[in-house]
């Protein structure tokens, strides 16, 4: 009796055809999807200015009370994320100044419920991509590098691109970028201040050079710098 032709592949050959089909359907969509996210202008664009729960003014804050960077963001010197203050860091001061305002009713809700107050964030690095605020701060690198003159701002905006190509420019030449450590958070700071401390240096190029040395800074430009 004939048992009629016989397979030439085994029949799991059919599970491998049918993953080879739906990689080749499902990698290209996920890839178009990476992409699509990671260029959304939501979070990537120069100029991005969300409006927020709370109408909270950086150049009335920092720029004309002089609030330290530090005071809300507590965590930017010894942590990867820059902490959002609660609400009970902003009733520290407005438990007394404005403690009827309209406008910081939200705090006050937060403060009493507990909930967190929703804020927006402005920058806004992809999953995919690794950023220590700590690394930088520590090294000399100024808040104002990446926020921008923050301290001006009645809203905040992004002021830069934020992409791999702008972060490159940095980790190649770190140099221009360089400040005095405790200077990181003065975002009025110019190069020329730092010469009576440093003297006999100039500013500019050889004060970059020198604090390059003194903290020892040699950024890496490898994928897994960013990308781990």
């Amino acid at each position: 009796m004939d048992p009629g032709p016989k397979f030439i592949f085994p029949k799991w050959v059919n599970k491998v055809v049918a993953g080879i089909l739906l990689l080749l359907v499902a990698v290209p969509v996920y890839i178009g999807a990476l992409l699509g996210f990671g260029a959304n202008p939501d979070s990537l664009a120069i100029g991005y200015q969300p409006v927020q729960p709370v109408p909270y003014s950086h150049a009335l804050h920092v720029g004309k009370l002089g609030l330290d960077c530090r005071y809300c963001h507590n965590t930017v010197e010894k942590a990867g994320m820059a902490a959002i203050p609660p609400a009970e860091t902003c009733m520290n001061c407005h438990a007394a100044i404005w403690p009827k305002s309209p406008k910081l009713q939200p705090v006050r809700d937060s403060y009493t419920t507990g909930q967190a107050i929703p804020w927006i964030k402005v920058h806004d690095e992809p999953d995919y991509v690794y950023f220590n605020h700590s690394a930088h701060l520590n090294v000399g690198v100024s808040c104002i590098e990446c926020h921008g003159a923050i301290n001006q701002m009645d809203v905040v905006h992004q002021t830069q691109p934020l992409n791999m190509a702008w972060c490159l420019q940095c980790h190649r030449n770190p140099d221009p970028r360089l400040r005095p450590r405790n200077q990181v958070t003065n975002l009025d700071w110019k190069p020329a201040q730092a010469a009576k401390d440093l003297a006999p240096l100039s500013a500019g190029a050889a004060l970059g050079s020198y604090l390059k040395k003194q903290y020892h800074v040699n950024p890496n430009t490898d994928c897994v710098t960013c990308h781990r």
